[in-house]
C-alpha cells in the first residue's frame, strides 16, 4: 500500500504532541507502510489492516510532524500501559473472527515489548518519502525524549530489526546504543526478520549531530 499523498512543500516542519482531528487514517497509513512488512502476517489484508489501526490508535501516545498543517511523521511511545496503537484481544477477534485471529494474536505478542521502570519505550518512526532527508526523524526522537524526560524517566528503549539498517544508523546519531540482540531465524520466512536488537539512550544525553 502506497501513501495517497507526498508532501514535498517547502515550509518549516513543525513537531507536535498527539494527533491532528481527523488524521488517523493518514497516520495509519503511515505506520502500515512502515511497519506493515512486520506486522503483515498478524494483520493483513492492508485495507483491513489500517483500517484496524486507524480505529485503535491512542492519539496521547503519539508525537507527529507537520508540514503546512499535514501529517509527515509520527512516533509512537508506551507509557502508564498504553501505546500508540491500541486494540484488544477481542477487538481483534471481532475484525478477524475466532478462526482467524486466534493466530493473529499469537503473532501480535511477539511484538509486545514491555517498559522497564524508569524507561520509556518508542514504538517505531513512520516518515512520508517526500520529506525524507529533511531531519523529521531527528526531531520526532528528540520530542519523544522531551517527553521521557518530562515523566522522569531514566531512558529511552527501542527494538529495530536487522532488515532496517537506515533506522539503526538514525538512531546511533540520536545517541542510541545497541545493548542486546536477540537472533529469531525462524522468524525470518514469516515475518521477514531474523534478529532484533535492542537500543537504549538515556535521558538527558544529546545525539552525535549536536555533539
Amino acid at each position: 500500500m502506497e501513501l495517497d499523498t507526498m508532501v514535498t512543500g517547502p515550509g518549516p516542519v513543525t513537531v507536535r504532541r498527539g494527533l491532528p482531528g481527523g488524521a488517523e487514517r493518514r497516520a495509519a497509513e503511515m505506520y502500515w507502510n512502515a511497519f506493515g512488512r512486520k506486522l503483515g502476517p498478524a494483520l493483513n489484508p492492508p485495507d483491513k489492516a489500517v483500517s484496524f489501526i486507524a480505529a485503535h490508535l491512542n492519539a496521547d501516545r503519539a508525537v507527529c510532524a507537520l508540514l503546512d498543517g499535514q501529517l509527515v511523521g509520527l512516533a509512537g511511545y508506551q507509557l502508564g500501559g498504553r501505546a500508540l496503537t491500541g486494540g484488544s484481544a477481542s477487538a481483534v477477534l471481532r475484525e478477524y473472527g475466532h478462526l482467524g485471529g486466534l493466530p493473529r494474536l499469537l503473532l501480535l505478542a511477539l511484538f509486545e515489548r514491555h517498559p522497564a521502570p524508569g524507561q520509556l519505550v518508542m514504538d517505531g518512526i513512520a516518515v512520508d518519502p517526500g520529506v525524507r532527508g529533511r531531519g523529521v526523524g531527528s526531531l520526532l526522537i528528540e520530542e519523544v525524549t522531551a517527553v521521557a524526560a518530562e515523566q522522569h524517566c531514566r531512558e529511552v528503549r527501542l527494538d529495530v530489526i536487522d532488515t532496517n539498517p537506515r533506522a539503526r544508523a538514525l538512531y546511533e546519531r540520536r545517541g542510541f546504543t545497541a545493548v542486546r540482540t536477540e537472533r529469531t531465524p525462524y522468524l525470518r520466512g514469516l515475518l521477514g526478520f531474523g534478529a532484533v536488537t535492542t537500543m537504549r539512550r538515556a535521558v538527558g544525553t544529546r545525539g552525535a549531530e549536536e555533539l
